[in-house]
């Protein structure tokens, strides 16, 4: 039997562990200048990249005021202003999950996406369901109106709201599927909530101003 060098077993070590850390690559566009985008990367803050420049892998072709062309892994995109894709990645041994830090006021504030299509999160365990506005649910082009009409207590009085199902709700690593959530009319809240439809299905660890998201399901 042909024994492996030392060298062949460090080697193959080495492949085996960047094939087991493979993650998908979570790419928002926030921002369109003529030759210049802002770019978020798996829900982090918004960087600006110039055409023909690369960032963790992530190479702008092109951008104006209406898109930008992203090519990531050797394939091109076009995103639109709030729009983002999930792209690479491959089998994984290891868990999805993200760690959030508390802003000023104590909130756990985060880039994530709907459908695809970058939104502001923050977590909130006393919302039954994820939760946006009628005015960020048309910017991320969900039909909500095709949902259950039911009614929602709010700051303004009781306002009325709708229960749909979205396809796919991102943070970070964590991607979730078939996820319940609520429409409310109007411009309330002013920032989309990560309520217990998606957190039921992670286990949450804070330590201090640091949340810690692992996906259980």
């Amino acid at each position: 039997m042909r024994k492996l060098s030392l060298h062949s077993m460090v080697l193959s070590a080495l492949l085996l562990s960047a094939v087991g850390v493979a993650r998908a690559t979570d790419v928002s566009v926030t921002g369109l200048f003529t030759g210049k985008a802002m770019l978020s990367l798996n829900g982090g803050a918004p960087r600006m990249v110039s055409a023909g420049q690369s960032i963790d892998g992530v190479k702008l072709i092109s951008a104006d005021s209406n898109a930008a062309v992203l090519e990531v892994d050797g394939k091109r995109k076009t995103l639109g202003l709030g729009q983002g894709v999930s792209v690479g990645g491959g089998s994984s041994s290891g868990s999805q999950m993200v760690t959030l830090t508390a802003n000023s006021q104590g909130h756990f504030v985060t880039l994530g996406s709907i459908n695809g299509a970058t939104t502001r999160f923050v977590v909130d365990t006393g919302a039954t369901y994820v939760s946006l506005s009628s005015a960020e649910a048309r910017r991320l082009g969900l039909d909500y109106s095709r949902g259950e009409r039911g009614a929602m207590s709010t700051a303004n009085g009781v306002v009325p709201a709708y229960k749909v199902t979205l396809n796919t709700v991102r943070v970070g690593d964590i991607s979730m599927n078939q996820v319940d959530a609520a429409v409310i009319e109007g411009g309330s809240p002013p920032v989309t909530l990560l309520g217990m439809s998606f957190l039921n299905r992670v286990e949450m660890k804070r330590d201090g101003d640091t949340m810690t998201l692992k996906k259980r399901y």
